[in-house]
């Protein structure tokens, strides 16, 4: 009993920081040239708890970071996708010259798969394969190879990240 009341202050300490941050915030961004920021930031509120449980804390702030500053989100996606290998320097010139919409990436990264589609491939007997990086900093694959082994063969790489491969020699 003691731990659960230790733990239930620890929350509402939690919860009052958030709520008094909030608050400042809105006081901050009373003024007319701040009411578009307070529509974002409510936005932003409503949308990232599912964010955060559909792609992960890491993601979901790779996404924040990324309607701030599209350069540095485009750089560390990149850096995500060679983990943990450095990125060659002929993609590194390849990325920047990528067009600076970043909505068909973002599409892409909350793409969600869906059961009732994917039993549909199974009943048509078409065999799944889904191949995953231990290291992988764009999804989760722990979390990818447990939601695709029910409907595939799944080969869980170790030591490689997103892109599937050692590149030392390409």
């Amino acid at each position: 009993m003691a731990d659960e009341t230790k733990i239930q202050g620890i929350e509402s300490g939690r919860a009052k920081f958030a709520w008094e941050c909030v608050n400042q915030l809105i006081q901050q961004w009373n003024d007319e040239n701040s009411k578009k920021k307070l529509k974002e930031y409510r936005s932003y509120t409503q949308k990232i708890p599912m964010y955060i449980k559909t792609n992960g804390l890491g993601a979901t702030l790779a996404f924040m970071l990324s309607k701030k500053d599209k350069e540095a989100y485009k750089k560390n996606f990149l850096k995500n996708v060679f983990y943990p290998k450095p990125i060659p320097e002929f993609w590194i010139k390849e990325f920047e010259n990528l067009d600076d919409d970043i909505q068909e990436l973002e599409k892409l990264l909350n793409f969600k798969w869906n059961v009732e589609d994917l039993q549909k491939i199974i009943n048509r007997n078409i065999q799944i394969e889904v191949f995953l990086g231990e290291q992988d900093k764009i999804i989760n694959p722990l979390e990818a190879k447990n939601f695709f082994r029910k409907f595939a063969d799944v080969f869980y790489i170790k030591q490689v990240g997103h892109i599937l491969q050692n590149y030392d020699k390409i």
